[in-house]
């Protein structure tokens, strides 16, 4: 091998890859961590906006200045500070800028950058921006020494750590992203109610955070809307840093004529694109998931008016509403989640205090560099002014050296005791500075400057007034941007928690007659309107029909099973009429070895009476019977080989029972109890067999049965009268050969 082999590979070492792979993947996670994703806690700023407000600075893009071409701004950012590609620099500078993204735009653009639609900004070359007033006060300072810089990354350059920041921005203007195995998510908030909470931080430092959210009873969205999220979910996300706030659409409901009327939509919820709005609500109507509404069209110019038709004048404004809540984005949860990198190094889930005290630390340590930097500028000054001084007094010896001496400047240094800085500035003097009015000024200047200088060495010294000037720069923040200012008015409204509005299912379905199907082999279908002349359904070979209901879509369909238990469904989601329908199986969870008792239309209000081949039984509300899951509730409990017999309507004051053994007993419905769930009492005691069916009806009325074709009616059943578990009598004459009551 080659001694340049060698060389080459000298200097490998062998590592698990586990270990060569953690290391690495952990270095890109704090580097996507700390660079990228989640901003700092001082200026709420992550790099690339820090970077694009530097760049802009550099540019001279003040508010009072002209408007540049975005490309230029973009390239200087990618070329100086952020070489992460244009696109991503360009993307978030027109989020700075949009009026409908951030509460307090950085960014002043002219063209289009965007619109609440969710239409894209216009290329770079097309578009131009400066910077905004608040984003002046974000860089106030910054050549104050006010912040610490770094070099760039290939070193050619400087950028902040971060900015002095005079406004609270990581909660005026929110933040999010995502990093890895973190993520940040906040809102935006008022400013005027920010300033409120920091003066009170500021007076009070142990304040709690129930008198802040006081203060900021929560966040203030660029697009308005309404919170309606309750006051103690609002303080319980502020004291730990996360939680969410349920944000709604502001709507109200204007009047038509004839009695009609129509629901405008004049606020969207944060970060909700209205186009796509608009496009889901047409597909769900045309999905028919939403049968309160009629229609939906836009009519937004410069302000927002979304036009909701109700389907008829009947329907509350507020269930439509509430519907179209539930199903759209409408209304969304807005996710808090503040997790910030503290002091721009350890990422930290923040409560509101400790945001507001991270702030308020920053404009401390910013007040007192800037205090320092400025006693440094002013010590240098009057060491100017003290030599200017000194040339007055001596001016004409000083004219003399300067014109016969060979080194003016050292001899006047040994002469007059004077500085380095102080000779050289009498040499760099004007001959139109050796008036007497210069002098003057001099001495004036002089005089300014030390009595500055003796202030701001006391105000190094003194932290309660240190803390008094900063209550003084939020209030002139808050006179800036605050309540008073255009713009800066709450957006928002605070609401309060909506009451719960029932959509009932009925109402979100289309409300068709229907005749409900259904054959001794179970197969069940749903045949529009309701038929008077079943002779033309035809069924499967050898089945034939065992139910017919008359029913509307919305109904619900309950069914009895010989488990005892009871099956829910609606009829809607019932097979259509063309052919033989679906197995009823497959649409309840009822087993192959199992059967139905009984179908019938549910009834809200209504009781049943329920009863097992061993002749027990009792009375269910059957409000109470109604099953959430295809499972069904099972409310009549039976074993062994024991069934469910019975299931009808308990209308009327009587009971008559009859037992296999044709055996008639009739008693009071009052004997039998009202349970939910249970075995039952016993109805009728028998030697032999079981239960062969049961009824209620109205003693006045006398009991009906079928035979044959016919149908009877008796009312002379003294003779049948009983005690609930007598033995009863044998059956009238005439009683049906089925041993049945219908």
């Amino acid at each position: 091998m080659s001694k340049q082999s060698q060389f080459e590979f000298q200097d490998i070492q062998d590592v698990p890859l586990a270990d060569a792979l953690g290391e690495r993947y952990l270095a890109y996670a704090l580097s996507t961590i700390t660079s990228r994703s989640l901003p700092d806690g001082r200026d709420g700023l992550k790099p690339v906006h820090r970077r694009l407000l530097f760049a802009m600075r550099q540019l001279r893009l003040d508010p009072s200045a002209g408007f540049k071409k975005c490309a230029r701004v973009v390239g200087d950012v990618m070329g100086k500070f952020h070489p992460h590609g244009d696109q991503a620099i360009y993307d978030a500078m027109v989020r700075m800028a949009q009026e409908f993204s951030v509460r307090y735009p950085l960014v002043e653009g002219q063209g289009n950058f965007g619109n609440i639609d969710g239409d894209n900004a216009a290329a770079m070359r097309y578009t131009e921006a400066r910077l905004t007033e608040y984003a002046l006060a974000m860089l106030e300072g910054i050549d104050e020494d006010t912040v610490d810089f770094r070099d760039n990354y290939d070193g050619t350059e400087e950028e902040p750590v971060v900015l002095p920041a005079s406004v609270p921005n990581l909660l005026a203007n929110g933040a999010s992203g995502i990093a890895v195995g973190m993520a940040t998510s906040i809102p935006p908030h008022n400013l005027h109610e920010l300033c409120d909470a920091l003066l009170h931080l500021i007076k009070f430092p142990n304040a709690t955070h129930a008198k802040l959210v006081e203060m900021i009873p929560g966040p203030d969205f660029p697009t308005g809307g309404v919170l309606v999220e309750s006051r103690e979910a609002i303080a319980e996300a502020y004291a730990t840093g996360r939680g969410s706030f349920r944000l709604r659409a502001r709507w109200t409901e204007e009047k038509l004529k004839h009695g009609l009327y129509q629901i405008v939509v004049t606020e969207m919820p944060y970060q909700t694109q209205k186009g796509r709005l608009v496009e889901k609500i047409a597909d769900l109507l045309n999905a028919r998931k939403l049968p309160l509404l009629a229609d939906i069209r836009d009519e937004s110019a410069e302000d927002i008016r979304l036009v909701l038709e109700p389907k008829n004048r009947t329907v509350p404004a507020e269930m439509l509403m509430e519907s179209l809540f539930r199903h759209s984005e409408l209304e969304t949860r807005i996710g808090l989640n503040m997790n910030v990198l503290d002091g721009g190094k350890l990422p930290t889930v923040m409560n509101l205090r400790t945001v507001l005290r991270a702030f308020l630390d920053h404009r401390h340590v910013v007040l007192k560099r800037r205090t320092a930097h400025r006693i440094d500028k002013i010590e240098h000054r009057l060491e100017i002014l003290a030599g200017y001084l000194i040339a007055y007094a001596k001016l004409d010896e000083i004219i003399r050296v300067i014109r016969e001496e060979d080194h003016p400047k050292q001899v006047m240094m040994e002469r007059w005791k004077l500085t380095d800085v102080q000779a050289e500035a009498i040499l760099n003097m004007r001959l139109r500075a050796l008036r007497k009015l210069e002098e003057i000024e001099i001495k004036q200047e002089f005089d300014a400057l030390t009595a500055e200088l003796k202030d701001l060495k006391k105000l190094l010294k003194d932290e309660e007034r240190r803390w008094s000037v900063i209550a003084d720069q939020v209030r002139d923040v808050r006179k800036r941007f605050g309540h008073t200012a255009e713009g800066g008015q709450r957006r928002t409204e605070i609401g309060d928690v909506p009451t719960a509005v029932i959509v009932p299912m009925e109402a979100m379905i289309d409300r068709e007659p229907i005749t409900v199907i259904c054959s001794e082999k179970g197969w069940i279908r749903a045949v529009r309107g309701h038929l008077a002349d079943m002779s033309d359904l035809k069924f499967k070979e050898g089945d034939r029909g065992r139910f017919a209901l008359q029913a509307q879509t919305p109904d619900k369909l309950i069914a009895f099973g010989t488990n005892g238990r009871f099956y829910t469904v609606t009829c809607d989601k019932l097979p259509g009429g063309r052919g033989h329908g679906e197995p009823l199986r497959l649409i309840m969870d009822l087993g192959n070895d199992q059967d139905i008792v009984a179908l019938m239309v549910h009834r809200p209000g209504r009781k049943l009476l329920v009863a097992s081949s061993d002749g027990r039984g009792f009375v269910v509300p059957e409000d109470e019977v109604i099953a959430q899951t295809r499972a069904g509730r099972q409310v009549l409990n039976v074993s062994g080989g024991i069934e469910a017999q019975v299931c009808m309507p308990a209308e009327g004051d009587t009971v008559a029972v009859v037992g296999e053994n044709r055996k008639l007993l009739i008693f009071p419905l009052s004997e039998l109890p009202e349970m939910s769930r249970g075995r039952g009492v016993l109805l009728q005691r028998y030697k032999d067999g079981g239960l062969s069916d049961a009824t209620v009806f109205t003693w006045e009325d006398g009991l009906t049965w079928r035979a044959g074709e016919r149908t009877r009616t008796e009312t002379g059943l003294d003779d049948w009268v009983g005690k609930r578990s007598q033995a009863g009598r044998v059956v009238p004459k005439g009683f049906s050969s089925a041993n049945r009551f219908s």
